[in-house]
């Protein structure tokens, strides 16, 4: 029986396309996140998880390795995953890259679809769920918890009024640097602008918050759990 040299030459095409590789950057400062994400995906040789541990080796590895998908925690040390993530999509704007925190609140999760992330995962909820984000984003699709897409829906009134809500994704980067003690110098070094646009964004925080004080910064970013 022979057989047909167009079929043969598909069939190999459509085998090579499911046998290619999904590489994963996972940043997070915690081993046992990216231990974790091989261990979901230990049934599939065909997923390769690339590790790094703060945002300027991630910045590196991702610049080094080409990853298909992009894991970043929020609070890496140094810069956070929402920084590291707009480095990224300014120059690369159809990155795929999905934020993963400990925090569930919804106001996160909308900055980091307005910084154009595909996708947000809590840490506190089902670990499959970052799995499952990892696939769809990988497929070109987006990922929001339902828990965190009903919050989002349900929440209007109480999303709006947040203080947090009049901030940007680097306004709030800025606010949690300057938390940590960093002084305005570091800081203009960590996000590669210059000191006078950290001064003007400090006070433009301020007012945006309704706050004084450097002091009042200080305490209103540890209330909201913002470090």
């Amino acid at each position: 029986m022979k057989t047909d040299p167009a079929a043969h030459s598909q069939d190999f095409t459509n085998n090579a396309v499911r046998r290619r590789s999904l590489r994963v950057l996972i940043v997070d400062d915690h081993p046992i996140v990216a231990s974790a994400c091989r261990a979901m995906f230990a049934s599939d040789p065909d997923v390769a998880i690339i590790e790094a541990y703060d945002a300027d080796s991630g910045e590196d590895m991702f610049t080094a390795e080409k990853p298909d998908v992009c894991v970043f925690d929020i609070n890496l040390p140094g810069i956070t995953g929402f920084e590291l993530a707009r480095r990224i999509l300014t120059k690369s704007p159809r990155e795929k890259i999905i934020i993963f925190s400990m925090n569930d609140d919804p106001i996160y999760a909308r900055q980091a679809i307005e910084i154009g992330a595909k996708g947000y995962v809590s840490k506190s909820g089902d670990p499959a769920e970052l799995a499952r984000a990892i696939r769809e984003v990988a497929d070109g699709g987006v990922f929001l918890q339902s828990s965190l897409a009903q919050e989002i829906a349900f929440s209007g009134s109480k999303v709006a009024s947040d203080r947090l809500t009049k901030l940007s994704a680097r306004e709030i980067e800025i606010l949690r640097l300057l938390a940590a003690g960093n002084r305005m110098s570091e800081i203009a070094c960590s996000i590669n602008v210059s000191y006078r646009r950290i001064v003007s964004a400090s006070l433009a925080i301020r007012r945006k918050l309704g706050l004084r004080t450097a002091g009042d910064m200080v305490r209103f970013a540890i209330k909201e759990n913002i470090g």
